[in-house]
């Protein structure tokens, strides 16, 4: 999961690439498939030890995610996220963690596709594509190779994104947290 926001982070870079970005509250959903199912699994185990909390922990807890605009469901994580209105224009976002690379090798209005490498730990490298539906939607799968206990894993990575809001609310811009 510790890669999550950075791959995230990586697709609205290339939505904003491709095309026009609105400014303002994005929502980004995440959905992870393992081959080894050791994702699922530890999504599993989170998500009981949330239900297991007492009401006052779980709320505390809850609140906690969403004041960094996360939550965690039953099939994945969604993200909100503020671009502000010079992002948008140009965006460049600042790498979400050190040692991260993006390559795009293809690209066109409605459609751009990636390799990326991050150093980690732990290493993680992959390949993606995110197809556009004007400039507040996109979906996309990513496959990513990592490490999950210092053995190989690949993932599948599903993803969507949405234009909420100009206002982002009490959410900062992405690099300005």
């Amino acid at each position: 999961m510790r890669f999550a926001l950075p791959l995230i982070l990586l697709g609205a870079s290339g939505l904003a690439q491709a095309q026009a970005m609105k400014p303002g509250l994005w929502e980004h959903s995440v959905s992870y498939t393992s081959h080894s199912g050791q994702m699922e699994q530890a999504m599993k185990q989170m998500q009981q030890q949330m239900a297991s909390m007492p009401p006052d922990q779980r709320k505390m807890m809850e609140q906690m995610l969403a004041q960094q605009g996360m939550s965690l469901g039953p099939k994945g994580t969604t993200l909100k996220i503020c671009v502000s209105k010079e992002d948008a224009e140009q965006f460049t976002p600042p790498p979400a963690e050190t040692g991260c690379k993006q390559e795009v090798t293809q690209r066109s209005t409605s459609r751009i596709r990636v390799k990326f490498a991050c150093n980690g730990p732990p290493p993680t490298q992959g390949e993606g594509e995110m197809n556009f539906d004007g400039p507040g939607a996109y979906s996309g799968r990513m496959t990513v190779n990592t490490q999950i206990d210092g053995k190989p894993e690949q993932m599948t990575m599903q993803q969507s994104g949405k234009w909420l809001s100009a206002d982002c609310g009490n959410l900062k811009p992405v690099g300005k947290r």
